[in-house]
């Protein structure tokens, strides 16, 4: 016999009855579920979760497992407090990695600044920040990063404004940034945004793409200009020194030469003396010493000597004394 099926449509479904226990039991069921599921709520390791109930702040929950009361009592807000947060000014990064891609709009509304001495330039940088208070991010300011993006120009304008353009261009660079992380945090703690600026990057600064052929030309005329002192100083520190030195030598020898010229002429003056009263109480042995010490340095500076005997009436044929030895 084949069995009868009767089709879904001719099912009277009033005619099942299922026991209200077990339908309340379901209930209850899926409400705990629906419970638990929007309930239960995991906080990561670089983040906290702020808890609002009714609107109103009620707690920070720090990383890991929590519970909240759902059905829209509780409202969870979750905050990247360890993230490093990037803001560009004067350009966009479209894709960064090994080739960078930058987007092609210009941002000239951010970059161009005028400087104390009057000049224009085009100066991109990037402040890096991170959440050190979620509860003042969230609740302090409308608008925190539009702020932020606002006083952080404000800032390096006022920054750059009061140093001439060969500063903000070559010279003080990282001066100008770390005056204007400084600056920013200040601003923003007065704000209390609960933001910690990190480090403020000045990224390219140059003159306006106008004038950047002038500013160029300048430049090298400015180092031109520099390596012509340096080496007009180099060549100063060569000859000058030399000659300092030269002169004090000279110098030194004349004080020395008179200095010895003084003691000899001591010296000579106190031995003639000396000499002179030895003379005084015996002239004739004196003068015989006088005669012999004379003849003991010229002697051996005479090449040929000829004795002549003072007695004799003529000059007779002299022997030649340096030969056989006599």
């Amino acid at each position: 016999m084949k069995p009868t099926f009767q089709k879904f449509e001719d099912i009277n479904f009033r005619q099942i009855k299922i026991p209200k226990r077990m339908i309340t039991v379901g209930v209850i069921i899926l409400a705990a579920i629906v419970f638990l599921v929007t309930g239960l709520y995991t906080v990561n390791p670089e983040e906290v979760g702020v808890i609002q109930r009714f609107g109103k702040y009620l707690s920070t929950t720090q990383p890991g497992l929590h519970f909240k009361i759902p059905f829209g009592v509780d409202k969870l807000t979750k905050v990247k407090v360890k993230h490093v947060f990037k803001e560009e000014f004067g350009f966009r990064t479209l894709q960064a990695g090994v080739r960078t891609k930058y987007s092609s709009q210009s941002y000239n509304q951010e970059a161009i600044m005028l400087t104390g001495d009057l000049n224009i330039a085009d100066v991109e940088w990037i402040v890096q920040y991170r959440i050190k208070d979620p509860v003042k991010y969230l609740f302090n300011v409308r608008n925190v990063e539009e702020t932020m993006h606002d006083v952080s120009e404000s800032v390096v304008r006022e920054v750059v404004g009061d140093r001439s353009v060969d500063e903000v261009i070559v010279l003080n660079r990282k001066e100008i940034a770390d005056k204007s992380q400084v600056m920013l945090q200040e601003q923003l703690d007065i704000y209390n945004a609960g933001l910690e600026i990190v480090t403020i990057n000045m990224q390219n600064v140059n003159p306006p793409k106008a004038v950047q052929p002038a500013f160029n030309n300048v430049n090298s005329a400015k180092q031109e200009k520099e390596r012509i002192i340096n080496e007009a100083w180099e060549k100063y520190n060569q000859v000058i020194p030399e000659a300092e030195g030269k002169s004090k030598r000279t110098v030194e020898e004349a004080e020395g030469y008179a200095i010895d010229r003084v003691n000899r002429a001591n010296g000579d003056a106190t031995r003639f003396i000396q000499m002179y009263n030895e003379y005084r109480y015996s002239k004739s042995v004196t003068r015989k010493r006088l005669y012999l010490e004379m003849m003991e340095k010229i002697l051996p500076n005479v090449e040929k000597k000829y004795i002549i005997d003072d007695k004799q009436s003529s000059i007779l044929p002299l022997l030649n004394l340096e030969q056989g030895g006599k």
